[in-house]
């Protein structure tokens, strides 16, 4: 993120080198400065108004000073209810822009997310296999997942709120909001939320259409189609990829497609975006869930669409409607051939989510307010989950086969926020009123308030207190077999978050340290006693996190006014550690988290047509697991300490990109979870071809 100063003079021009906000982001795209002479009209459509009532003082004058400077907010963020520059932000929101996801050593959103501060990537098969996701210390339940602002989070289990039915190359941005959010998305956003936001042509000059085709190591082979294009008042959007291997290990093998969709028509007084996508995966799940039966398998299949409006004026109104599915076959014994004869049956389930929003909001001179309300309506079917059905269900797609349990449940949030900025303070505080069928049918209110302070210029102080909430899934609740028993009495975990620190923003560096507070009570976690071989979900009687976090981003060229052989650097320092009070549990989940995180990411030119990007982090951590001896359980071990690596080499030239990357460069023997080996050393090589009309 960077902000620009412009000159105005008597015949005002305005130069851009980046716009990252919705239809704009052409001047992203074009990797050039684009000069506007005329601006107002569009700019002040679309504009904060805070800025867009600056920039009016100047172009709208008949007295127009020379060398006047306006600033002019590049990136809009979604880290309040209403829409606000990133500079007015008094959170840590991390974003990860079309640059640095273009030339990451990795095409999957798992792997990107794997080197962002303070986010903690547990993964289980890696090229987009599974994974869960966690933020400074959470559990893997405890992040909301939204696409293009549409929240994605399966109640199932977090185990599958990264099954994103997008492809790679469709993902413009991504907005990694730390801390709770519930006031602003509600009952899933307990210690932060991942936006992912995708692209869009914003004229015809800037329609394209671009292949990608890849292969490696352990019979990995991949493709992708992705294309932009302009027809009347409709932007289209449409990417589709599928990806294949054999797996580094036994029993690792994979096979994952997905198709997606989107559109958005512009009227005079707004515009509406619609979305839809499929996933569909398939992967052997060696060891995944317990080392006892190694030989499991897993079939996904996610369906999702949404619409959404939003109109423009004074008044702004926001209604948007979603639909969620998730498919989920289960093998513990992939070849019934070989399963003991207690084994019958898979595990099938089938999710269904919908949701309604209506959020509003009023710009004036006082600032501004957001207000609104959120419907969401929960669903499961499934052969374990959930209570005894009277009529049993046939499962979609299979043969033989019947749903004999489910639940539902149904969650309303209204919810209110206010936001000003005076001179140097920028203020935002709300209140988000809950109400779940699950919870006794009890209002539960969750406020929040973030202040900043601009000391300086390039400096802010910031601050922010919020409080948040997670409901138990329908896996904590329900599941039950010979190694896990969930609880259907779990309570709804709370938190209570503080944060405060220092950001030092300019045109060359993005920066930023903060110390943070979360005081958890009646968490949630799989636990045992260290002589049981049981796993149990339990509401842990409190967990409290501290960390601390330092980050920088270094714009190199703009440091010293010229190109230089590195073209950007990120550099991000993240330390953690809790205290419980939980007896002598042994964690499964919780209590496992990355007590030291060191991320860099960096990319640089080579020459001619060469540069390279490359991805290091170290990972320190906490906790232990039990180590699987064979045919029993043995000894518990600690965590080691590892270094991943992953790099890539570019040759790029015109509409042509070759590439050869490697993932974990030093061959590291290492697992995220337990006795889950992850692969060593996975090379691949690629060719990339961009076409644009002209």
């Amino acid at each position: 993120m960077m902000q620009k100063r412009f000159l105005c003079t008597q015949k005002p021009a305005v130069t851009f080198s980046k716009w990252g906000r919705k239809g704009y982001s052409i001047f992203a795209s074009m990797h050039k400065v684009v000069r506007i002479a005329t601006l107002s009209a569009a700019y002040l459509t679309f504009a904060i108004p805070a800025n867009a009532e600056r920039f009016m003082l100047v172009v709208a004058s008949d007295t127009i000073q020379p060398m006047q400077e306006v600033e002019v907010e590049e990136v809009v963020v979604s880290a309040q209810r209403v829409p606000v520059a990133f500079s007015q932000t008094a959170r840590i929101v991390q974003i990860i822009g079309k640059e640095e996801l273009a030339n990451a050593p990795v095409h999957d959103l798992q792997d990107l997310l794997n080197f962002a501060a303070n986010v903690d990537i547990r993964q289980r098969g890696n090229n987009g296999v599974q994974a869960d996701i966690s933020i400074r210390g959470s559990s893997f339940d405890q992040v909301l997942i939204l696409l293009n602002g549409i929240p994605l989070n399966d109640p199932q289990t977090g185990h599958h709120n990264l099954n994103l039915p997008v492809s790679y190359d469709a993902i413009n941005r991504i907005e990694i909001l730390e801390g709770p959010s519930a006031r602003l998305y509600g009952p899933n956003a307990f210690s932060g939320a991942i936006n992912i936001i995708t692209s869009q042509a914003a004229n015809t000059s800037n329609a394209f259409i671009s292949g990608r085709l890849s292969g490696g190591q352990y019979g990995f082979f991949e493709s992708a189609l992705t294309t932009d294009f302009v027809a009347g008042n409709m932007v289209h959007s449409i990417s589709a990829d599928y990806k294949s291997g054999q797996g580094s290990l036994p029993n690792r093998d994979f096979k994952i497609g997905n198709l997606f969709y989107s559109g958005n028509w512009s009227y005079p007084t707004g515009n509406v975006m619609f979305q839809g996508g499929y996933s569909d995966r398939g992967f052997g799940a060696n060891e995944f869930y317990t080392p006892a039966y190694p030989n499991q398998y897993e079939r996904i299949k996610t369906s999702f669409a949404s619409v959404k409006a939003v109109s423009k004026g004074t008044l702004h109104l926001s209604p948007s409607f979603y639909w969620r599915r998730n498919q989920d076959r289960f093998e513990l014994f992939r070849d019934f051939a070989g399963a003991p004869a207690w084994y019958k049956m898979h595990n099938y389930h089938l999710t269904d989510t919908y949701g309604a929003t209506l959020s509003g909001w009023i710009n004036s001179n006082f600032g501004k307010l957001a207000y609104g309300t959120d419907l969401r309506s929960e669903n499961i079917w499934s052969t374990v989950l959930g209570k005894e059905m009277n009529t049993p269900t046939n499962v979609p797609g299979e043969t033989g086969i019947k749903f004999n349990h489910t639940d539902s449940r149904s969650n309303i949030s209204l919810f209110g926020e206010y936001t000003h900025h005076i001179g140097p303070i920028d203020f935002s505080g709300g209140l988000m009123a809950n109400w779940n069928s699950s919870l006794g049918r009890k209002w539960q209110f969750y406020p929040g308030v973030d202040i900043g302070w601009k000391i300086v210029t390039p400096l802010k102080l910031f601050a922010s207190l919020n409080k948040a909430l997670r409901l138990p899934t329908f896996t904590d609740l329900y599941y039950k077999s010979a190694t896990n028993i969930g609880d259907p009495a779990l309570l709804p975990e709370k938190a209570l978050s503080l944060e405060s620190g220092l950001k030092y923003n300019n045109a060359w560096i993005t920066s930023h340290v903060a110390l943070f507070k979360r005081w958890g009570s009646d968490m949630i976690d799989w636990v045992r006693q260290p002589e049981q071989t049981i796993w149990y979900a339990k509401n842990i009687t409190s967990l409290t996190t501290s960390g601390i976090e330092c980050s920088a981003k270094l714009n190199p060229s703009e440091l010293f006014e010229r190109k230089i052989l590195i073209t950007s650097l990120d550099i991000s320092y993240g330390y953690l550690t809790q205290t419980k009070e939980s007896g002598d549990y042994i964690s499964k989940y919780l209590l496992d988290y990355l007590k030291h995180k060191v991320d860099i990411r960096l990319t640089h030119t080579i020459f001619n047509h060469f540069s390279a990007s490359w991805l290091c982090s170290y990972q320190d951590r906490n906790g232990t697991f039990t180590q699987w001896e064979g045919t029993k359980y043995g000894k518990e071990i600690g965590y080691e300490p590892l270094w991943l690596i992953d790099g890539r080499i570019n040759w790029v030239k015109n509409q042509f990109n070759f590439y050869i990357e490697a993932n974990n460069l030093l061959n590291t023997t290492y697992v995220d979870y337990g006795n889950v080996e992850q692969p060593g050393i996975w090379a691949k090589v690629g060719m990339i071809v961009k076409l644009a009309k002209q």
